[in-house]
């Protein structure tokens, strides 16, 4: 045996000496790892959330492409993951949302699916739209024409080719801007409706690109997932079918916005 030789035995035992070392190793990272993916679950759970919206029917408070913060503790602190699976538990409140939130909420007729529109009706209201005005309690919700040429050139290419008219509009204590397209006269009416208990009514600001409440009904308050704050990136890609020279769009000017 030379002098770089080692004993077949000598190799053996220092494997098994090294096994042991190697599982507890394997075992402490996978306990790391462990704990700060259910540590960021529960924060997403409990606290904050982000989400991308991938629709227009919020435009122009929201445009597709903008990723938000949704508060999950808007309206209490709930216990972590027990929403996932059932109706949330609360520590506290709840408390809940008020007219004019901009809310996430499970889709009534798929919780699978997140939805995103701002609160219209609350437990006990009635609701009613008359040529495209928006009446809770049989009073309407204030809105004021004003100039879009700005929120136009903003605008996604698939909605830039409508006729859409501005309103500077006030939902409860939340000023924003709503939007119809003129040229639509499909819907304009809504009948009547009350809002049951527990229940709300919801609409997208992009009045005649939303399907919302009144094509598929309330949103119960345990469906709620929490109220959308803040934008924290946007970006956009040209919808492949329209004839548009535009390219990708990168909106520094969005992030940091204030979701009202």
């Amino acid at each position: 045996m030379t002098g770089n030789d080692q004993d077949p035995l000598e190799a053996l035992n220092e494997q098994l000496d090294e096994s042991p070392k190697k599982a507890s190793k394997f075992w402490s990272e996978f306990k790391s790892i462990s704990i700060i993916i259910v540590t960021v679950l529960a924060f997403r759970s409990v606290f904050f959330e982000p989400f991308k919206i991938p629709s227009g029917s919020m435009i122009p408070t929201l445009l597709i492409g903008d990723f938000i913060l949704v508060n999950k503790f808007s309206y209490g602190f709930k216990v972590p993951f027990s929403d996932w699976f059932s109706d949330p538990t609360y520590i506290t409140g709840p408390s809940k949302p008020e007219r004019g939130d901009v809310i996430v909420f499970k889709y009534p007729k798929d919780p699978s699916l997140n939805y995103i529109k701002r609160v219209i009706g609350l437990p006990g209201d009635t609701v009613e739209i008359i040529e495209k005005k928006v009446y809770v309690n049989d009073k309407p919700i204030e809105a004021t024409v004003i100039d879009g040429k700005e929120i136009m050139e903003d605008m996604d290419d698939k909605f830039k080719r409508y006729n859409f008219k501005f309103f500077k509009t006030q939902t409860g204590d939340h000023e924003h801007i709503s939007q119809i397209d003129q040229d639509n006269i499909w819907y304009p009416n809504f009948k009547k409706i009350e809002v049951p208990e527990g229940h709300y009514f919801v609409m997208g600001d992009n009045r005649d690109f939303s399907q919302d409440s009144r094509y598929w009904g309330f949103v119960p308050f345990e469906n709620v997932k929490g109220e959308a704050v803040m934008i924290w990136f946007s970006w956009s890609f040209p919808w492949p079918w329209e004839q548009t020279e535009e390219t990708f769009k990168f909106r520094p000017w969005r992030i940091g916005n204030l979701i009202n």
